[in-house]
């Protein structure tokens, strides 16, 4: 029989502000995209894959997120290195999770994204500019 992790406390005062959807949906949730690909979606030119690479998780705190995160899915924090301030990307079986806080990128300066405050994702290309110019072509469609 597979022995559980030892589960750690939580750092000292800190509650998740939520638990997100994505980490439920992740952690034994059902798969909503156990489809097969029909003839149609295989003639598709879109170099967009039909594959979610992460979903971004935004939390305030990076490292007490990071320390959360990790005694409840059992990994262990030298796994999970935080990269330029504010991403955790945490080692996952499947799609993957990136703790971010999310900062202004460019939010501040007019028509710049505004930080995000909901879990977003992530859809996987092997050719970005072509999935950029894909996009682009697309939006007269919509």
């Amino acid at each position: 029989m597979k022995q559980l992790p030892i589960r750690k406390k939580s750092p000292e005062g800190y509650r998740p502000f939520i638990v997100p959807k994505a980490l439920k949906l992740i952690n034994g949730g059902i798969s909503v995209n156990n489809q097969p690909e029909t003839e149609e979606s295989l003639k598709s030119a879109s170099p967009i894959k039909n594959k979610v690479g992460s979903i971004f998780v935004p939390v305030r705190d990076i490292e007490k997120s990071r320390d959360w995160y990790c005694q409840v899915l059992g990994l262990n924090e030298a796994d999970c290195k935080i990269i330029s301030g504010h991403l955790c990307p945490l080692p996952m079986e499947g799609t993957g999770v990136i703790l971010d806080t999310m900062p202004m990128w460019g939010g501040k300066e007019p028509g710049g994204a505004p930080s995000i405050e909901t879990p977003a994702f992530m859809l996987m290309t092997e050719d970005l500019q072509g999935s950029l110019d894909y996009m682009k072509s697309s939006e007269s469609n919509l």
